[in-house]
């Protein structure tokens, strides 16, 4: 008789398994579009404090507009408590302020960008990262993705102009299995996690066995049951891809 593995375990939703996400701060959304970006002019901003939010890498930033409403955002770099940005359209070229794409200088470094209007910011919003404006077309913003990509928005998109906080936070080494265990587990991760190959084959299919070998093929159905349903699920190929050789005809 075996015992539940862990995709089975994870799949029962248990407590051990959840994300801690009570202890959350708030989501970091820009406001909803209102008629300050139908052509309105900019509003100015406080912002009143900088705040952890368990499980994500980046500080958040509490802004408090003139005409009174408040929103969590991500701060970006060089960004301090008390400090007055602008929020809307016509908002200066400086670190922290929010404005449109179609107004934001070529070659400025920004963050949070949305994908479409309204959406609350959707790109570059990791620690560290940022995207740059490339051209103002007719069609749209041409900007570049931190993957290097190059991507064309709509000018009515939001961003904020700045670097995220927290670049080089990777860098640090944990130095104790302690740290890691409870960074993942604010994200509802498991951690440690051992090997299929290195359990008892009562505990796992790729169990058991003296050299730590599967014993079996790897990929698996997607129809198949839980407890068989690890390894590569529906995969399409496995290894290295084969290069194609191509042959010339004749003339």
């Amino acid at each position: 008789m075996g015992k539940r593995i862990l995709v089975q375990r994870r799949g029962r939703g248990s407590p051990t398994f959840r994300a801690s996400t009570h202890k959350r701060v708030a989501p970091a959304r820009y406001p909803a579009l209102d008629s300050t970006w139908a052509g309105g002019g900019a509003l100015k901003g406080l912002v009143r404090e900088l705040v952890h939010d368990p499980g994500r890498g980046v500080p958040l930033a509490l802004i408090e507009l003139e005409d009174g409403r408040e929103f969590y955002t991500l701060a970006v770099e060089g960004m301090y408590e008390g400090q007055i940005i602008e929020y809307g359209p016509g908002a200066a070229n400086a670190i922290g302020n929010i404005a449109q794409l179609g107004s934001i200088p070529e070659g400025t470094l920004i963050c949070n960008v949305e994908l479409r209007p309204g959406d609350g910011g959707k790109l570059a919003r990791s620690s560290g990262s940022y995207a740059t404006v490339l051209a103002h077309t007719h069609e749209g913003t041409m900007i570049k993705l931190p993957s290097g990509r190059t991507k064309l928005l709509k000018d009515r998109c939001r961003a904020m102009i700045g670097v995220v906080a927290g670049g080089g936070r990777i860098e640090k080494p944990f130095l104790k299995a302690g740290k890691k265990y409870w960074w993942m587990k604010a994200k509802g991760h498991k951690y440690p996690r051992v090997r299929g190959v290195a359990m008892n084959a009562c505990s796992h299919p790729f169990g058991g066995g003296r050299h730590q070998h599967p014993g079996k093929p790897t990929t698996v159905s997607r129809h198949a049951p839980p407890g068989r349903k690890v390894g590569h699920i529906a995969a399409r190929m496995t290894g290295r891809k084969e290069k194609k050789t191509v042959r010339r005809t004749r003339e």
